[in-house]
């Protein structure tokens, strides 16, 4: 750690950015800035719902309560400091800084691709095995999905972090991205890093498919289990709940794929800072939209929580 503070005072890395002061630029930077706020209230605005009301103290909820929080933390990750960069002009972050962005942001996906995946055997639970449901998916079992998920994001983090960041950096230490994004950065190293940036391939591997065949494998079961639904209404419910897992589901797998797991020829930083937006400020705006409008439990304590204001407002 001292070797890090000693090189953050004289060696601060540059974020090339996203955006240029154009006019087209400033709008874009504005519609950004517009999608991370409604990012920041509806995340904190959903867990504070699944906090306050008891009807969404369930299992369900729970982990979507930390899937929020994941979110949360994600877009403080990285918009904050580009908008103050690209406000102040100035383009300059810290050694340390570079190394808690790249820590932070592996962290939380990893812990949110997990969960993810860990939630789709939760829909599996609850809708093949619905009887047996409280048992399974108990308060203990709750804690331990969420603490597995943490604990495997923040293993991965700290890990990619302390490597990345003992490599030595030379030339003009330029980051062709808007924040400290791994892959970027290595580009920069004075060393040959091929091998460890292979390692990291097979991480991302591992890290994206490990969840997704727990996905796969649950909604295999799901569709073997509504295919023997006799009743219309069970199999629209069923389907309901699952609605809003799936599209989180491929929001996220979906862009992190493209960017991890495509070919290096084929990869283009435009392309690159293009779909990290997406995923790091999109996807968590969209998560509490498309748990909350299409979630008639969420709406209803959307619904009990304005009235109440409006109540007390009266009085």
């Amino acid at each position: 750690m001292e070797i890090w503070l000693n090189q953050s005072s004289s060696d601060d890395f540059v974020l090339l950015g996203i955006f240029s002061h154009s006019s087209t630029d400033l709008v874009l930077f504005s519609a950004v800035m517009m999608v991370f706020i409604v990012a920041l209230c509806g995340n904190v605005l959903l867990i504070f719902l699944i906090f306050m009301d008891p009807q969404l103290h369930t299992p369900m909820y729970f982990f979507l309560s930390q899937l929020s929080f994941m979110d949360l933390m994600l877009v403080c990750t990285n918009v904050p400091k580009m908008a103050a960069n690209f406000l102040s002009g100035r383009k300059s972050i810290s050694f340390v800084g570079c190394g808690m962005q790249i820590g932070l942001f592996v962290c939380l996906v990893g812990s949110e691709g997990l969960l993810l995946g860990l939630m789709a055997y939760d829909r599996y639970v609850a809708i093949s095995h619905p009887l047996h449901y409280p048992i399974l998916m108990s308060q203990r079992v709750c804690l331990q999905i969420v603490g597995s998920s943490w604990v495997f994001g923040i293993t991965d983090g700290l890990i990619q972090m302390v490597v990345v960041m003992t490599f030595p950096y030379c030339g003009l230490r330029e980051v062709d991205h808007f924040f400290c994004e791994m892959l970027s950065l290595l580009k920069l190293a004075c060393i040959d890093t091929s091998i460890f940036e292979n390692v990291i391939f097979a991480c991302c591997v591992f890290m994206l498919f490990l969840p997704f065949s727990i996905i796969v494998a649950s909604y295999a079961r799901i569709l073997r289990t509504v295919l023997h639904m006799h009743s219309a209404q069970a199999v629209r419910k069923a389907l309901a709940t699952c609605s809003s897992h799936l599209t989180a589901v491929f929001l996220f797998y979906g862009a992190a794929m493209f960017i991890y797991l495509r070919p290096k020829r084929y990869r283009a930083p435009s392309h690159d800072k293009v779909v990290s937006v997406f995923y790091t400020v999109l996807t968590p705006m969209l998560n509490p939209l498309i748990y909350s409008l299409r979630n008639r439990e969420v709406m209803g304590a959307l619904r009990k929580g304005l009235d109440h204001c409006r109540i007390v407002n009266q009085h």
